[in-house]
């Protein structure tokens, strides 16, 4: 892992970047200091300080989980980019890391660093623990110090949690998640948040996390900047069915879950050949049309949100390939391990908010810098009229609504309606082999 910014320069050294990272060595020319940073391919993105794996002192190997980050969109690891004993700790939890900037550093001389270990911050103290204390201390579970915290203040055993951190390890996502399952210790006393608001309500208050402000910062940027429109069509869904009734079977054998979403996506790629400005970008003097059209999804989880994994270059790519590559995807998503890569990119983004019920939502906001984003409704069999042999019949057929919100600076509803025209068209045209 490499940064262009350098560590502060030692008494009596100078500082260097090898390709291992910055640091610095001494007028003798030992080494000494390997400087932590900021991954510089998390640009774009804001990111905090969720948890220190290691403490000042620890000995830490090339490669060892040394750092928890947290962005609005994923949860990473930064491993330690040399072995040596960790020495300084510039950014504690909660604060916030730009890509470049120094985490901590690294002292390649283990008594030095044990002799003089310093932090930039000290580590907030832990919350009263309730009544239930789980044991927190046993050296096998590794819990960093925000983990520790969190299984105090909510009376969580972390030995009944499967960590999905690295080596299996439980991270404060997983605590979250726990939490949010009600698997918090009955016996536990927690503070009580509960207030009256100035209308003499009983309420309590529950605290944003990190991804929910990032979400609404995001939502309320898109439509204070794009004027957002929405057309609607119907799709009959017959075609789609069939055929994923006939392959599933074959797909699963070769490992690949097919899912209605790999139809949606290959259907959406299709639909940009006649309506290339839907895949763009917007700019104050040029409008920006991509070549590559790169699918974001959108994943729910649970009550953190959502997350929008993208799957890259769907326009080169079978059904297959889409499925394999979506069921990759939502598998990281669920899992919380996805990577800045898995979630960048995007030209376009599906949101299939159908799967929890509702038939037509209006406007889903689009996720900028991007210029459109397509709605599936809730796929439900309805009572429509279809010529046959001649005559008009009334027949039953599995339906949904599918609908296009577009920035209207980019486009007028002549293109937004030739795309819908062409999206529904391949799904109801689907071969059956």
């Amino acid at each position: 892992m490499r940064g262009s910014q350098q560590s502060t320069t030692l008494l009596g050294s100078h500082s260097w970047d090898d390709g291992k990272g910055p640091g610095t060595i001494d007028s003798q020319g030992s080494r000494l200091v390997i400087d932590v940073v900021v991954p510089i391919e998390q640009e774009g993105t804001k990111a905090v300080v969720r948890a220190w794996l290691k403490q000042i002192g620890d000995r830490v190997e090339l490669n060892d989980p040394l750092v928890e980050l947290e962005t609005d969109k994923v949860a990473m690891e930064v491993p330690a980019p040399v072995g040596g004993v960790l020495r300084e700790i510039l950014l504690d939890l909660e604060a916030e890391a730009v890509p470049g900037a120094i985490l901590g550093r690294i002292d390649t001389d283990g008594e030095r660093a044990n002799a003089a270990p310093a932090t930039g911050a000290a580590s907030p103290p832990p919350p009263s623990p309730a009544t239930y204390q789980p044991d927190v201390r046993n050296p096998e579970l590794r819990l960093s110090p925000a983990v520790k915290r969190a299984c105090l203040q909510h009376a969580v055993d972390p030995t009944t949690i499967a960590g999905t951190g690295r080596g299996g390890r439980v991270t404060r996502a997983d605590v979250d998640k726990a939490v949010a399952e009600g698997r918090a210790a009955p016996t536990a006393t927690v503070a009580d948040t509960r207030s009256r608001s100035d209308a003499g309500l009983r309420s309590h208050d529950v605290p944003h996390d990190r991804m929910r402000l990032k979400i609404a910062e995001n939502m309320l940027a898109s439509v204070t900047q794009a004027p957002h429109v929405t057309a609607v069509f119907e799709a009959d869904f017959s075609a789609i069915i069939a055929h994923r009734e006939r392959h599933k079977a074959d797909f699963s054998k070769r490992g690949v879950k097919l899912t209605y979403s790999a139809y949606f996506v290959a259907a959406a790629a299709e639909a940009m050949k006649v309506a290339p400005a839907i895949n763009s970008r917007w700019h104050s003097d040029r409008l920006e049309v991509f070549d590559d059209v790169n699918v974001g999804v959108g994943t729910a989880l649970g009550e953190k949100g959502l997350i929008v994994p993208v799957l890259r270059q769907v326009q080169t790519l079978s059904l297959e390939g889409v499925a394999a590559g979506l069921d990759r995807l939502v598998e990281k998503a669920r899992a919380q391990t996805l990577t800045g890569a898995d979630v960048s990119g995007g030209t376009f983004t599906i949101s299939n908010h159908g799967v929890s019920g509702s038939l037509f939502a209006s406007p889903i906001i689009i996720a900028q810098p991007q210029s459109a984003i397509l709605g599936i409704g809730k796929l439900e069999k309805r009572v429509v009229v279809r010529e046959v042999a001649g005559q008009d019949a009334i027949l039953i057929r599995p339906m949904a609504y599918v609908s296009l919100t577009i920035d209207h600076r980019v486009v007028d509803g002549h293109q937004t309606n030739a795309w819908l025209t062409r999206f529904v068209e391949v799904l109801e045209s689907w071969p059956a082999d």
